[in-house]
C-alpha cells in the first residue's frame, strides 16, 4: 500500500502523521520548538529547532508504528503563513531565525509602500487582510532598512513549509497557497504583481517559482533521508499554506464550504470559485490547494494561545480541563467580567493594530473561575464577530464544522454554538484537519486520488451541538458591549504606542 507522511507543521510544533489512502490516519507524534520574543512586536523561531522537531517527530512516529517505512511513497506538508527565511545565492542561512507570521516589526515600511500604490488597491489585488506590516515584502523592506547587511547578501526568501521541503530535497519551491500571502501576489492573475514587487522596491526573482499544491519537487536527498528514516525515493510534495489545507481537511473544497479552526490562533473561513473581497471587513484570502478555488477568512490572532497565557500566567497550577470545569461553574457573563483576547495586537477587524488584550470589570467579589469564563467567551465573541463579517459576504448554512484543539471541549462548543446562533458539528477528523489536507495534496501528487472529491467521505460527524435560543439573545446583549471594549482599548493602544 502506498501511504504518505504529512506534516503540519504550526506556530507551536510539528505534527508528523502517517495517513492510507482512504483518509486514516494510522499513527502520529508531536514535537514542540519555542517562539523568542526579542522585541515587542518581534516573532521569531530557530530554523534549526524546525528542523530538529521534524526529524525528532517522524522518528518518534517511526519508532511507534508497525508499519514499514518503505509503504510511504510521498510527504506532503502544511506550513503556517507569512513567514521570513533569508538565503543566500549558494543557499546558506543568513539568520538563523525566521521572522514568523505573527512579527509586526515593520514600522515605517507600510507607510512607504503606500505611498506607491493605495492600501485599497493593494488589499483588492492581494485579498491580504491582515495589517500589511505582517506581510512578507514589508518584512523584506525591513531587513533592508535595518539589516542591510543581511539584505545585501539576500538571493531567495522561503516561506516555513517551503524551508522544509527545501531541507529535505535541495529544491526551492513554493505553491500557489504559500505564495499568496507574500504581500505581492496577484491573487486573479495567479502570479507575482510587477507592480506591487515595485512599490516595494524588490525583485520577483527574491521569491521561489510557485505552482500546484500537488507538484512532486523533487525526493529526499541522501542526508535528509538518514536523519529522517525513510527511503531516499520518498517523493516531496509542494504542500500547502496551513490555512488552505485546513480548509481541504476541514472538507472546505466546495462553492459555500465553511469551517471553524479552533487553534493558537482562530479563523472562521469559506470557500468559493472567487475571492471573497470586502475593502471594510478586508477577509484575508489564500489561493486554495483545490485548483481554481479561494479560501476567505477572518480570523483572531491570539486564540488558544491567550488561552495558554492565562494559563502559564495565572493557573499554572491548573490543567487546561480544570480550568475549563472552574470556567463552567461561572454563569453566563462571567459576573459582569470581560476579556478581549488582543494579545497579539489587532487584526482586519480591529480599528487598530495598536489594540491589547485585557481583563475588565474585575471587582474585589471575582474569582478565577470568573475571569476563566469571560477568556472563554471573549475568544468567542471575537470569532462571532468575524462570522457576522462573513455572512455579509456570502450565505453560510446553519451548521458549522469545528477543527482544531479548542473543539475539543462540550463547554466551549456550547458556548460556541450560543454566540453563533449555529449548530457546532465535530468530526473524527478532529486536529487532524491541516494535516489530511497536506495528505490529500500527496494523495493528488502521486496519483492515487484523481483529486479532492474523497475528503467528502472520509468525515464521519461524531456530535452536534445545538444552540440555546435564550443564552443567544443574552450574547447578542454582551456582544454590542465586546465591540465598544474593543474601540476603546484599540484607542488607549494607539496612545501608548506614540508615548
Amino acid at each position: 500500500m502506498s501511504n504518505v507522511l504529512a506534516y503540519d507543521f504550526g506556530t507551536g510544533g510539528i505534527k508528523a502523521s502517517v495517513y492510507c489512502p482512504d483518509g486514516e490516519c494510522l499513527v502520529s507524534h508531536f514535537a514542540t520548538y519555542q517562539t523568542h520574543y526579542p522585541k515587542p512586536g518581534w516573532h521569531e523561531q530557530n530554523v534549526g529547532d524546525w528542523w530538529s522537531a521534524t526529524v525528532e517527530a517522524t522518528r518518534t512516529m517511526l519508532d511507534a508504528w508497525d508499519g514499514a517505512p518503505e509503504s510511504i511513497e510521498a510527504i506532503g506538508i502544511s506550513g503556517h503563513s507569512l513567514g521570513l527565511i533569508a538565503l543566500d545565492a549558494k543557499g546558506q542561512l543568513l539568520r538563523e531565525n525566521a521572522i514568523i507570521w505573527s512579527d509586526s516589526r515593520p514600522d515605517t515600511q507600510p507607510e512607504q509602500f503606500f505611498a506607491n500604490v493605495s492600501e485599497e488597491e493593494w488589499y483588492m489585488t492581494t485579498g491580504n487582510g491582515f495589517p500589511a506590516s505582517l506581510y512578507t515584502a514589508l518584512k523584506i523592506m525591513w531587513l533592508r532598512d535595518n539589516e542591510p547587511d543581511v539584505f545585501g547578501k539576500l538571493a531567495t526568501v522561503l516561506g516555513s513549509k517551503d524551508y522544509i521541503n527545501y531541507r529535505m530535497t535541495g529544491v526551492m519551491k513554493t505553491d500557489y497557497s504559500y505564495a499568496s500571502g507574500c504581500g505581492v501576489w496577484d491573487l486573479n492573475g495567479w502570479r507575482y504583481s510587477d507592480k506591487l514587487m515595485s512599490a516595494a522596491g524588490l525583485d520577483a526573482s527574491i521569491f521561489p517559482d510557485a505552482g500546484p499544491a500537488s507538484e512532486i519537487i523533487g525526493t529526499l536527498t541522501t542526508d535528509a533521508a538518514s536523519e529522517l528514516g525513510l527511503p531516499a525515493s520518498v517523493k516531496v510534495i509542494a504542500g500547502g499554506v496551513d490555512n488552505s489545507c485546513m480548509a481541504l481537511g476541514a472538507r472546505a473544497f466546495r462553492d459555500g464550504d465553511a469551517y471553524n479552526s479552533m487553534g493558537s490562533s482562530s479563523w472562521i473561513a469559506v470557500t468559493d470559485s472567487k475571492p471573497l473581497l470586502d475593502a471594510k471587513s478586508r477577509p484575508y484570502v489564500f489561493a486554495h490547494i483545490v485548483p481554481e478555488k479561494f479560501t476567505s477568512a477572518i480570523g483572531v490572532f491570539s486564540t488558544g494561545s491567550s488561552f495558554r497565557w492565562i494559563k502559564e500566567q495565572l493557573c499554572d497550577d491548573l490543567t487546561f480541563e480544570a480550568m475549563l470545569n472552574q470556567a463552567a461553574d461561572s454563569p453566563l457573563g462571567a459576573n459582569g467580567v470581560m476579556f478581549l483576547p488582543s494579545l497579539a495586537g489587532g487584526s482586519s477587524l480591529d480599528p487598530s493594530q495598536n489594540v491589547r488584550g485585557g481583563f475588565v470589570q474585575l471587582d474585589l467579589g471575582s474569582a478565577r473561575g470568573d475571569m476563566l469564563r469571560a477568556a472563554v467567551e471573549g475568544i468567542s465573541m471575537a470569532q462571532a464577530l468575524a462570522l457576522r463579517e462573513l455572512e455579509k459576504l456570502a450565505p453560510l448554512s446553519g451548521e458549522m464544522l469545528a477543527v482544531g484543539g479548542g473543539a475539543r471541549s462540550d463547554f466551549w462548543m456550547q458556548i460556541y454554538a450560543d454566540m453563533y446562533n449555529k449548530s457546532m458539528l465535530r468530526s473524527q477528523v478532529g486536529q487532524q484537519a491541516a494535516a489530511l489536507g497536506a495528505a490529500a495534496a500527496g494523495f493528488v501528487g502521486i496519483g492515487l486520488w484523481d483529486d479532492y472529491s474523497p475528503i467528502a467521505d472520509i468525515h464521519k460527524i461524531s456530535d452536534t451541538t445545538k444552540p440555546t435560543p435564550e443564552n443567544s439573545a443574552q450574547y447578542d446583549k454582551r456582544m454590542a458591549i465586546f465591540e465598544k471594549l474593543n474601540g476603546y482599548l484599540s484607542d488607549i493602544g494607539d496612545e501608548i504606542a506614540e508615548l
